[in-house]
């Protein structure tokens, strides 16, 4: 078993360094795994009835909520973290910014990552560094396999860009996201103009965390808002809290994140529809943003 991709030709020629070049892109099957399926490779793989299983699976969504109204991050081990996530529209007054003011609401996840060794490094003085990187736990072992099967659904999941992605300026507007039992944030409006693109699907841009961020195209800083063309290379440059480690998201997929100096950078390719960009600056998985900070 293992993960479907196809090598895809990029042919967006807004972008000189990725125009032309193959990408691999994940495919998947257009079958939903639910409930009763996975009840059913769960008692394949303990000794459990398969209704006591499903039982449980059917009770965990009720129990996440529960959790969540109080406040509370829950962790699936193995798995990750998930809290709530919202954005809130912006009062002068400090009277006025109240439940009422919330509007998107979200479920946030950060996966839970494992430190794993990709090399070392000889330095000057004869000593071994040690060179690793954050694997996400449930991907470590992914086994990729190219596919050559055109009913299964093709879906860019976002292709490395040469360099680091952080490009010049001072980075994009945001809508500032609380996240836990948070509730003093409001979205911030940056002026500027958006980048002129012949057909546009409309990027908004969330981010939570006391750390800094880049969004750019090309160099340019992408406003939230902006109207990009689909397949449109977007990078982020994420600068982190000390000691925190910051994750993104696009629609709701993680985005790949590289280590360097610390600092993260990734990319993604801009789906053909309007998009939501959540960046998470600086939240580590024991530590709870302050607003306020």
């Amino acid at each position: 078993m293992s993960q479907k991709y196809i090598k895809s030709q990029n042919k967006n020629s807004h972008n000189a360094k990725s125009y032309g070049k193959y990408y691999a892109t994940a495919v998947y099957d257009n079958h939903f795994i639910g409930t009763e399926e996975l009840a059913d490779f769960i008692q394949q793989q303990a000794s459990v009835k398969k209704s006591d299983i499903k039982a449980v699976l059917d009770e965990l969504g009720a129990a996440m909520k529960h959790y969540f109204e109080l406040g509370q991050k829950v962790k699936l081990d193995g798995i990750g973290i998930m809290k709530v996530g919202f954005s809130s529209i912006g009062v002068a007054r400090i009277e006025d910014c109240t439940s009422a003011t919330i509007t998107t609401r979200r479920v946030l996840f950060q996966p839970e990552t494992e430190r794993v060794v990709v090399g070392q490094e000889k330095k000057p003085d004869g000593s071994v560094k040690q060179k690793y990187v954050n694997a996400i736990t449930l991907l470590k072992d992914v086994v990729f396999e190219e596919t050559h099967d055109n009913s299964m659904n093709a879906e860019p999941e976002g292709s490395e860009t040469e360099g680091n992605g952080s490009g010049s300026g001072n980075g994009s507007s945001q809508n500032s996201e609380n996240s836990g039992n948070s509730g003093n944030s409001g979205q911030s409006q940056q002026g500027g103009d958006s980048q002129n693109q012949s057909t546009g699907f409309a990027l908004t841009i969330s981010k939570t965390g006391t750390g800094s961020a880049n969004v750019t195209i090309n160099g340019n800083a992408v406003s939230s808002g902006s109207s990009l063309s689909e397949d449109d290379e977007v990078a982020i440059s994420i600068t982190p809290a000390e000691g925190q480690v910051p994750t993104a998201t696009i629609n709701g997929s993680e985005i790949e994140l590289t280590e360097d100096g610390g600092v993260y950078t990734g990319s993604f390719a801009m789906p053909g529809q309007a998009s939501t960009l959540i960046i998470n600056t600086g939240e580590g998985e024991d530590d709870d943003y302050d607003p306020n900070a």
